[in-house]
């Protein structure tokens, strides 16, 4: 790379509005939650627009940074220095991923391995509520129902990635595409079970039992936790879209494929987390395996 007739390896990128806009967009989208839900600047509760407004200008700002990002990629901008950084860079968003589900896993088990603690409580109903866990009266999912047929497709899923990467790596650009495809159809298959397994859930009040005064903390932190992982599959599912479709348009090549490499890497921490998940959530603790 050249700037101002001095060689070096790293790209200097041009002026950008897209965090300007991006902030704005966000500041926007955080403004227009709190009107949702409380009211604001004289718009009363339950106006969504703004709401919307921000979250489309979020979603706008996504798409035009990153399409700047593949235009400097097949502008030849990202030499062996810069795509380091980029993969430094996507190493530490997954990190920062795997702290956002930690989290959950922790209050998940604190709850699951620390709850005879509660029973100490001078509150008869709090006491009753935490002698086990789950809580008295809660119906759970059966974990070897539609669980494990989503725990197969997303390990099946893993396997065709891995496929369409190596053929990538090996130019059989063919065999990349049918492993994306299949992939991207699994990652839908999964979603659509669990949207269906949330809705068996919620007809049926599985978490609301008439005994189970403290259900409200067992359902959040499940749903909290498979809900945001179905979340992280859908923008997998967008992210490896996104790479097919730059894959038909003749992009990504053996040597410089990064766009694609990342994708990969963020769906094998989505198989993760849902094995954990499926292992302990499900399982273990959920069927009372733990108790």
């Amino acid at each position: 790379m050249a700037h101002d007739g001095v060689k070096h390896d790293y790209h200097l990128v041009n002026p950008s509005p897209w965090p300007l806009v991006g902030s704005a967009a966000s500041v926007v989208m955080a403004l227009g939650l709190v009107i949702g839900l409380k009211g604001l600047f004289g718009i009363p509760k339950g106006e969504w627009w703004v709401l919307a407004l921000g979250v489309a200008g979020v979603l706008f700002t996504m798409a035009a940074w990153w399409t700047d990002v593949v235009r400097e990629a097949n502008h030849g901008d990202h030499t062996p220095v810069v795509a380091l950084g980029l993969r430094y860079g996507m190493i530490l968003f997954i990190a920062s991923e795997v702290m956002f589900f930690v989290a959950w896993f922790w209050v998940f088990f604190e709850m699951a391995l620390f709850h005879h603690v509660r029973t100490l409580s001078p509150l008869d109903d709090v006491s009753a509520a935490w002698a086990t866990w789950p809580p008295k009266g809660i119906e759970t999912v059966q974990p070897f129902h539609l669980p494990l047929v989503n725990t197969l497709t997303l390990l099946l899923s893993g396997t065709t990635v891995t496929w369409a990467h190596h053929a990538l790596q090996t130019g059989d650009r063919k065999g990349a595409k049918i492993g994306l495809v299949l992939t991207i159809a699994l990652g839908a298959m999964f979603t659509a079970i669990q949207a269906y397994e949330y809705s068996h859930i919620l007809s049926d009040k599985m978490f609301y039992g008439a005994e189970a005064t403290s259900s409200g903390l067992y359902g959040s932190s499940f749903f909290m936790a498979t809900g945001f992982h179905g979340f992280h599959v859908i923008i997998g599912t967008i992210f490896l879209t996104v790479c097919l479709i730059r894959l038909l348009n003749g992009a990504f090549t053996p040597k410089q494929h990064f766009g694609f490499e990342a994708a990969a890497w963020y769906w094998h921490f989505v198989d993760v987390v849902w094995l954990f998940l499926f292992t302990f959530l499900y399982v273990i603790f959920g069927s009372g395996w733990g108790h």
